[in-house]
Parts: structure tokens; sequence; C-alpha cells
């Protein structure tokens, strides 16, 4: 049964353009605003919502990241909220969501119960960070596609293995290290994409360290998607609730999609 996930990638092959995934966290500044922010995001061009769920140890991200996190948390939001969050955006769009997660927060929950909640909510995939395949087995899955992450340093008998069981895309981290901005792009993005496809017909959503339009452009180039997180939230962490803070972060993330989709 496909879900929207994969609906927005065959749409994106058949029109022969390259998608935007913008990240955001949940609750920062407030779920409230995430809601506008997610759907303000969408009329600027993205094409998928990569939704952070606020952790308070997350070991995958920067300072950026990491800060939102915080003030996610200090905000209020839980991960009840959230669902709720993703039941107000459903109410308007139907854009596909991925819930960004570790899995301290889903067992603490529930998996079974923080799985059925999440589909019924409307959320489309999980990427969870710390969650090796070979853990993955047991967990419900429902409608909601297990995202499968590769990293620059993953040896080609894991990518076979990773490739096997993965559902709805492939997100390929750009470079070692946590989420965050950086200068420039590795220059064997392409090498390693073409590496991938060898094993995978997946969709391939590139993400971190990608902060410009510029560097938008030249991922979308050998990816399918464009996946920018530490850049938006800085914007949105420098406006905070502020009136026009959905303006510039809408604008910024024009560019990012007009950059992506040129390629």
């Amino acid at each position: 049964m496909k879900n929207r996930i994969d609906n927005c990638f065959a749409r994106l092959g058949a029109d022969k353009r390259k998608g935007f995934i913008p990240y955001i966290c949940a609750g920062d500044p407030t779920l409230e605003r995430t809601v506008d922010l997610a759907l303000a995001l969408e009329k600027a061009g993205a094409d998928l919502i990569e939704l952070g769920l606020p952790f308070s140890d997350p070991l995958a991200d920067g300072i950026v990241n990491q800060l939102a996190a915080q003030r996610a948390l200090a905000a209020g939001t839980t991960i009840r909220g959230v669902f709720d969050c993703v039941c107000e955006i459903r109410a308007k769009s139907q854009i596909p969501i991925v819930l960004y997660s570790y899995l301290n927060p889903i067992f603490q929950f529930g998996a079974e119960k923080f799985h059925r909640e999440a589909e019924k909510a409307g959320v489309d995939g999980l990427l969870i960070l710390d969650l090796p395949p070979e853990e993955d087995i047991d967990l419900p899955k429902a409608n909601v596609l297990h995202i499968r992450l590769i990293a620059p340093t993953t040896p080609q008998p894991r990518i076979e293995k990773i490739a096997k069981t993965a559902k709805g895309f492939l997100y390929y981290v750009s470079r070692e290290g946590v989420t965050g901005a950086r200068d420039s792009i590795a220059s064997s993005l392409t090498e390693k994409i073409a590496e991938l496809r060898k094993y995978s017909q997946l969709p391939i959503a590139v993400g971190f360290g990608i902060s410009t339009p510029d560097q938008a452009r030249k991922v979308a180039q050998p990816a399918d998607a464009v996946v920018v997180g530490s850049a938006i939230v800085d914007l949105i962490a420098k406006h905070g609730d502020k009136p026009e803070m959905i303006e510039k972060v809408s604008a910024f993330a024009g560019e990012l999609a007009a950059a992506a989709k040129s390629s």
C-alpha cells in the first residue's frame, strides 16, 4: 500500500523535478507556530516536511538543532502535543510528514502505541537516528515507513543489507559528524550516490550540512531530494515568535526550493 511519501516521489519523478525537504523542530517556538510553519513551507515549495521530535539528548544533532529541541521542551512540547500538531496540519494539507526522532522517546511512550498514534495523526514515516536495521524487525510499522540512513562510512555489504528492507526513500548523510551548516559539499557526493543506486531503486534524499541555495542546487543534481535543516532552524531561532518569522523562513525556503528544483 503506497503512502504519501511514495506518491510524492512518484509525482516528482513523473514531472522530472527534484524534491525539497525542510526540517523544523516541533514546538520551536511553539506547536501552534509549527503548524503555521509547516503550511507556509509547503506554499514555499516544500515537497515533504521533516518534523523533529524534541529530545533532551540529541546526539546526532549539532548545536543549532540541540537548542531548538531545548526551546521546544521548555515550551512544554510533548509527544502527544506533536501528534496533535500533525493532526492540525493534516486538516489543511496532505504534504508527507516524516518524524525525526531518537529511540528513547518512542520506547518511553510505548513503541506499539507510538506507531499506532503516529499513523492515526497522519505521520507517513519515521527517521529514527539511533535505530540499527538489525533491531528494527520487531517494531510495529503499520503504514508508517521507517526511513533508512546511510552514511559516507557505511560499508558496501551493509548498504546492500539496508537497501533490501528500506522503504519510502534512502536518506544519505552527506558527511560525517552531526547536523549543522557547512561551507562546502563533499566532493565524493556524486560518486557515493551512484554507488547507492546500484543497490536500491528508491529515491535518495541528501541531508546534513546543506545551508545555501547554491549548495542545494549542486546536491540536487545527483540526488532526488535535498534536506535542509539547521539553516532553517537557525532562522527560526533568530526571529522566534515575532510576526515576521514565518515570512523570513518562507522566503529563505522558497530560494532553497527553487534552487533544488532547477537542477
